[in-house]
């Protein structure tokens, strides 16, 4: 029983998001409203959107692992290194990038260098697709990929099937509504994504016994509250020094939105 009221649940919830698409796909009246929401959407939802499209499968799922299988300083350092990226990147880039492109009446990253730089023969635009569709398309793909493991994990639904539904559901609200749609079920997702971090956080401390028991707990695993990265084998571990987990948050923080819309809408 309780399944089902999950499942009818996550159904109700997708074809919301289908609704939601659908609801902006009449007010979308030229290219700059599909890709940019006619660059009015509100600060709020846009910086909502981008960290939700950044910030989604890796976090909820890939985060916790890394915790488990490292220790507790891997996902500390990352997390250090994207919060100071993401600051630098709306401090430094995202409000001139906003400015300049408007007056270039740029729509994507890719357009905005290629006029910046009077490319006359659009090799900086087509350079920026490709790289995108080379390192996007496998993290969209990730995406794809943690909505079936989630899925057959939880409810034993065939793995491709949920994430053939999942892909289905993401890019018809995408290409129905444009970044109107985006943003909104973003910013819903982003919610509930926030509810269920704290929410997970405050039942799994209870079931482990309190706070006390978790410390108890992590004290007794070896390097697990060091501030080195470890990775245990068996009894060893090797150790990956925390620059590099450091650096791996700051790059990403600072360019993983190229190719998202928020960059050029943003406040």
């Amino acid at each position: 029983m309780t399944n089902i009221c999950i499942i009818a649940t996550i159904i109700i919830y997708l074809v919301a998001m289908l609704l939601v698409g659908f609801a902006y796909s009449k007010s979308n009246n030229d290219s700059t409203d599909f890709y940019l929401g006619g660059r009015k959407m509100g600060p709020l939802v846009t910086a909502m959107s981008a960290e939700a499209s950044d910030m989604s499968s890796w976090l909820l799922m890939g985060m916790p692992g890394l915790a488990y299988l490292t220790g507790i300083a891997s996902p500390g350092w990352t997390a250090i290194g994207l919060a100071l990226g993401t600051w630098l990147n709306w401090l430094i880039v995202a409000r001139r990038l906003r400015r300049y492109s408007a007056n270039l009446e740029a729509i994507t990253v890719p357009q905005f260098l290629s006029l910046r730089f009077h490319d006359q023969r659009n090799l900086l635009n087509a350079l920026g697709a490709v790289i995108i569709i080379v390192f996007f398309v496998p993290y969209t793909a990730s995406g794809f990929a943690a909505c079936g493991k989630l899925f057959h994990s939880l409810f034993g639904v065939d793995y491709m099937a949920a994430m053939v539904v999942s892909a289905c559901v993401i890019v018809g609200y995408t290409i129905t509504g444009g970044f109107r749609a985006v943003t909104t079920t973003d910013l819903i997702q982003s919610i509930v994504m926030s509810l269920a971090l704290v929410a997970v956080l405050v039942y799994g401390i209870g079931a482990a016994g309190g706070w006390d028991a978790v410390v108890a707990n992590a004290q007794s695993l070896p390097g697990y509250r060091s501030g080195q990265p470890q990775r245990r084998r068996g009894h060893g571990h090797f150790v990956q020094p925390a620059g590099h987990r450091l650096h791996h948050g700051v790059g990403p923080g600072l360019f993983r939105n190229a190719p998202h819309p928020a960059p050029l809408h943003g406040h």
